[in-house]
């Protein structure tokens, strides 16, 4: 039961984080809800490795307290900068198949 619930909470953190991340990122952002999970968790562990790099716990601490307000907004600040690289991204890919018509 240890891992199905470590995945559950993933998801969950994962959809919490994501959505405060859309609320904060200005603009529009194209993609749906599993999108915002994925980007979320990846933006968490993101979060985690840059408290690490300023003498935090890294993504052990996120590992093991995903729910402290420390780990919630190094998390979002991690899904911010994701969702910025992913909106480049796709931005571009959308371009390269609206010119090619």
């Amino acid at each position: 039961m240890g891992l199905l619930w470590a995945i559950i909470s993933w998801i969950i953190i994962g959809a919490i984080i994501g959505l405060i991340a859309r609320a904060i990122m200005p603009g529009r952002q194209a993609m749906g809800l599993g999108a915002t999970i994925v980007l979320g968790v990846v933006g968490a562990i993101v979060g985690g490795f840059i408290g690490g790099l300023f003498g935090g716990n890294g993504v052990a601490g996120i590992i093991n307290n995903p729910w402290s307000i420390g780990t919630i907004i190094l998390a979002v600040i991690g899904a911010l900068i994701v969702m910025f690289v992913y909106g480049l991204i796709t931005k571009n890919s959308a371009g390269d198949r609206n010119t090619a018509r």
